[in-house]
């Protein structure tokens, strides 16, 4: 859970952190300037939110190269909460909801490895 990432391994997570930082950019704004509906904006508000809490995590993991589960965990987990709200947004289907709480638990299951790893690791 403390072991280093592999340069091939920390290289992803950062690529993959950027990515998740441009998606959360890209659904602000198009909450904020391409949705009318107010309980729809709130929804790309909220997915903007936990997406740029997700990248600002993986791009922090992904540089001090630790961690590489919960960097997974917490990216992953952010894509699926995002991504199933963005399609609620973009389709108006509800359904897509079901799928919203596994992005939720992944994202918690990283930040509590982090909270693990972190009282584990030797001091440096």
């Amino acid at each position: 859970m403390t072991a280093r990432m592999a340069p091939t391994q920390a290289k992803r997570v950062v690529s993959l952190a950027g990515l998740s930082g441009a998606m959360a950019v890209a659904e602000g704004a198009f909450g904020a300037h391409g949705v009318a509906d107010a309980s729809l904006r709130a929804l790309l508000q909220t997915a903007a939110i936990y997406q740029l809490a997700a990248a600002s995590a993986g791009l922090s993991l992904g540089l001090a190269r630790r961690f590489f589960l919960a960097a997974a965990l917490i990216l992953v987990g952010g894509f699926i909460f995002a991504a199933s709200l963005d399609a609620i947004v973009l389709t108006q289907e509800k359904r897509f909801g079901a799928i919203t709480p596994i992005g939720g638990l992944s994202l918690i299951a990283g930040f509590i490895l982090v909270f693990l790893g972190a009282l584990r690791s030797p001091e440096d």
